[in-house]
């Protein structure tokens, strides 16, 4: 990468991880060229900057990798960080969403890959749930009236396992989370972050991501 070319993003539209990634770079305005990826082809230049081959991997100058979601964010938010982002962040949370809870989503979503029993970890997930529907009820967002870092970095994770059986989902009586997360989902900013691409492949023009800042409009 030479000196000025913008950071090269590796993401894929529908995954979590790479969902959050993209709302910070977004609302930071944090440029970058995106390149789509298939998961049944990963592309060569993902994995030679980073083995593990998952998304998103962010590469920075001089061959610089950022490949944890949590870290690509707090990258971006360090830069510039209009919606004082960093200043609502709990990483307690965010690591039971990370642990516990995406053991229960996974096993929920994909229960034959894991060989385990939906309901179990649908009621797992469920008391996660109840628990950011209590932290929501006082003010509207998990830190306070005003989304920031945890919102951005758990909100997908809840969208995944809501989307697993709508009908169930709607049926719960969580007031506070669902209108929670039916504004992160109608907002303009969850809107700009998922545009649909065509897979990259090695040759293909860039495609810009978060040139200058970002949709910051409150969710309403």
């Amino acid at each position: 990468m030479t000196a000025n070319a913008r950071p090269v993003l590796y993401s894929f539209r529908r995954c979590p991880y790479a969902m959050r990634a993209r709302l910070a770079l977004m609302i930071a305005g944090a440029g970058c060229d995106i390149r789509e990826i298939k998961l049944s082809a990963k592309p060569a230049a993902m994995l030679e900057a980073s083995p593990k081959g998952t998304v998103p991997v962010l590469v920075l100058h001089e061959g610089a990798v950022v490949d944890q979601s949590i870290d690509i964010m707090r990258w971006a938010l360090a830069r510039h960080d209009p919606e004082g982002w960093l200043g609502r962040d709990d990483p307690a949370l965010i690591a039971a969403n990370d642990g516990p809870f995406k053991h229960d989503l996974d096993r929920y979503k994909y229960p034959d890959r894991h060989g385990a029993d939906p309901l179990v970890h649908r009621e797992g997930g469920l008391t996660f749930l109840r628990e950011l529907d209590a932290r929501i009820a006082p003010e509207g967002q998990l830190c306070g009236s005003a989304r920031g870092l945890a919102d951005a970095a758990i909100m997908p994770f809840v969208r995944q396992f809501a989307a697993t059986d709508p009908a169930w989902f709607g049926g719960l009586a969580l007031p506070h989370l669902k209108a929670w997360l039916e504004g992160h989902l109608g907002s303009a900013l969850f809107a700009s972050i998922m545009v649909r691409l065509s897979p990259w492949q090695e040759g293909d023009t860039a495609v810009p991501f978060a040139i200058g800042d970002g949709p910051s409009g409150q969710i309403q």
